[in-house]
C-alpha cells in the first residue's frame, strides 16, 4: 500500500485524518493497522501531513483509529496530552522542519488522567511525584467547569482540550502561521465506545 498522499493545506489535512477515522469506525481500512516490517521499509521517506497530540490510554491507538500508515502522521503522547517543553518542541519541528499543516488535539471520554484531577480537587489529595505535575496542568480546567459539578469529569476533559489547543495556538513558533492560515490547531474528541473521532463545537 503506497503511502497516503501529502495533504497541502490544513483543510486537506483534516479532511484525510477524519476520512480515515470513518474508514476505522466503519470497520474498512485501507492501511488495516499494519505494522510489519515490510511496511515499514515500504514508507519510504516521511512526509507526515499532521501531528495528533494525544493520551497515553492503551485504548486510543492513534495510527489505528484514523487508519494511517507508515510516514503519513507524527503522534505524541502525554497523560491528558498535557504539554511541556519537549511536547512543543516536537510539534514545533514538525511544522518548522517537516512541513506539518495540521495540529489535533485529541481528547477522549473517562480520561483516567484527568479523573485524577477532579478527585485531587476534591479530596484535597495533590498526587506526589511526576503525577503531581501531570494533575497541576490538567487541574486549571476543572476548576473552570466546577469541581463540585456532577459532570466535571467529562466538561473538564473538553475544556482540557480547548486550553491545550488555545496554548499551541498562542505558541511562540506556531502563531504566525496559525495567523496566517498556514497551519491549523484543532481539538476533537475520541468516542470509546463507537470509535468516532468529533471535532470540538467551533473548530
Amino acid at each position: 500500500m503506497p503511502p497516503t498522499p501529502v495533504a497541502r493545506t490544513p483543510r486537506a489535512a483534516l479532511a484525510e485524518l477524519l476520512s480515515g477515522n470513518r474508514r476505522f469506525v466503519s470497520g474498512q481500512p485501507v492501511h488495516g493497522h499494519d505494522v510489519t516490517a515490510a511496511a515499514a521499509v515500504a514508507s519510504g521517506d516521511q512526509q507526515p501531513y499532521a501531528v495528533v497530540l494525544g493520551c497515553i490510554d492503551s485504548r486510543v491507538p492513534l495510527e489505528a483509529i484514523f487508519d494511517q500508515t507508515f510516514g503519513s502522521i507524527c503522534v505524541i503522547r502525554t497523560g491528558a496530552h498535557v504539554l511541556d517543553r519537549a511536547v512543543r518542541g516536537s510539534i514545533e519541528y514538525v511544522v518548522g522542519q517537516l512541513g506539518v499543516r495540521l495540529v489535533m488535539v485529541l481528547g477522549h471520554e473517562r480520561c483516567g488522567a484527568v479523573g485524577s484531577a477532579v478527585e485531587a480537587l476534591r479530596s484535597g489529595h495533590r498526587p506526589d511525584g511526576a503525577l503531581g505535575y501531570v494533575v497541576d496542568r490538567i487541574t486549571p480546567a476543572v476548576r473552570e467547569v466546577g469541581v463540585d459539578d456532577p459532570d466535571a469529569h467529562p466538561l473538564a476533559v473538553r475544556r482540557h482540550v480547548r486550553r491545550t489547543v488555545a496554548a499551541l495556538r498562542a505558541d511562540e513558533l506556531l502563531a504566525g502561521p496559525v495567523a496566517a492560515g498556514e497551519v491549523a490547531v484543532v481539538g476533537a474528541l475520541y468516542d470509546l465506545a463507537t470509535g468516532e473521532v468529533a471535532l470540538l463545537p467551533g473548530e
